[in-house]
């Protein structure tokens, strides 16, 4: 059985990355990092990723967290950057 800190390496996710997939899906870490592997896999997949991510900061903005929704804008960034599409 593999291990979350297996799942991360292998798909070369963070945890951080991890952590909004899970909070987004409403999902434990393990099947957020079970999810996530498949869907970094495919362009669709990093574009899903990304979508999940751009959606928590547009709702921590709207709940008045602007905390919150820098962060999770910051970890949306780096992940832009380590999975980039090229249309």
């Amino acid at each position: 059985m593999l291990s979350m800190r297996d799942c991360l390496d292998y798909c070369d996710l963070t945890d951080d990355e991890i952590e909004l997939i899970a909070e987004h899906q409403d999902i434990p870490d393990v099947a957020a990092a079970q999810l996530a592997c498949g869907l970094v896999q495919t362009p669709e997949g990093v574009l899903m990723i990304t979508q999940y991510m751009l959606e928590l900061v547009e709702l921590a903005n709207r709940r008045g967290q602007p905390d919150k929704a820098l962060r999770a804008s910051a970890i949306c960034a780096r992940f832009m950057a380590d999975h980039p599409l090229h249309h």
